[in-house]
């Protein structure tokens, strides 16, 4: 239904921070996202109401109860619903003209070329433990040049990336390669936040098994992690201000009131980095010993 609905009224408070003639640009933008639970389906919806016009969401998962802490979906009436039909509903009733295409098995390497077609932008939504998914979105981007972004939930705060055309890979920071789950689990940590704000107030640290592949959120670490990957965005696609890629990275932390901008030359093979996943080894091998 668009009866009532007009373009230009609902996204009028967004002009001052942005022209007229930008929101007018906004509108005709594509972005994909990959994954619209936690992070992603926040990433939706801020987009969404950003004005940008014609989306990309693939997820193949359901809401569950274990979702309803964090997830913007995640509620009684949707339990068991498809995420990408719930995040859908829910864009399109703030913007009924909106051109959303579902992908609810997820991304695969069948539809990858079909899911960035004429895509302006991707945000990395992806289950922190999506490690083909999210190895092959950002291979794909950087085949296709298109900027991407990745925002992780740490603690009450959120790290950010962006990997832009002509510039350092998804692949040549974090070093992925074909290395086992465990290692890939770690090296995305460390790369993600090499600042690790968000580690002093973890008081439980048994809440985090890289081998079960769970680990703590919280709704404060999804809402921050929008916020700044939609202003992230909107820079890229309007081409304005400055945008830092990596190896380049920040880390804003709510609980700690500290921002911090990280820089590491080589990505997880600086010094550094290495130092830190030796560090967590160590104290991974003294826990199971």
């Amino acid at each position: 239904m668009t009866d009532g609905f007009s373009y230009h009224a609902a996204f009028a408070r967004n002009l001052g921070w942005v022209t007229r003639a930008e929101q007018d640009s906004l509108r005709g933008k594509r972005v994909a996202i990959a994954g619209v639970g936690g992070v992603g389906g926040v990433h939706l919806l801020t987009l969404a109401r950003l004005g940008i016009g014609a989306f990309h969401i693939a997820d193949f998962d359901t809401f569950d109860i274990a979702n309803f802490n964090r997830q913007a979906g995640a509620m009684m009436s949707t339990l068991g619903q498809p995420k990408v039909e719930v995040m859908a509903r829910m864009a399109l009733d703030i913007n009924p003209e909106l051109q959303i295409k579902q992908y609810p098995n997820g991304v695969h390497a069948s539809n990858l070329a079909d899911f960035f077609d004429r895509v302006d932008l991707y945000v990395d939504g992806l289950d922190f433990f999506a490690f083909p998914a999210r190895q092959a979105t950002f291979a794909m981007c950087a085949q296709l040049g298109i900027p991407a972004i990745t925002a992780a939930p740490l603690g009450m705060g959120t790290a950010v990336l962006n990997f832009l055309p002509g510039q350092m890979t998804f692949e040549q920071y974090f070093g992925w390669g074909d290395l086992p789950e465990e290692e890939k689990a770690l090296r995305f940590l460390v790369g993600l936040a090499p600042a690790g704000l968000h580690g002093p107030y973890l008081v439980d640290p048994t809440a985090i098994n890289l081998q079960e592949r769970r680990g703590p959120s919280t709704s404060m670490g999804c809402q921050l992690c929008a916020g700044a990957a939609a202003t992230e965005a909107l820079k890229i696609l309007l081409k304005r201000g400055k945008v830092m890629a990596a190896p380049r990275g920040m880390h804003f932390d709510a609980y700690r009131n500290k921002l911090v901008h990280t820089w590491r030359p080589g990505g997880n093979r600086h010094p550094l980095q290495r130092l830190a996943m030796a560090i967590i080894r160590r104290r991974r091998a003294a826990r199971g010993a």
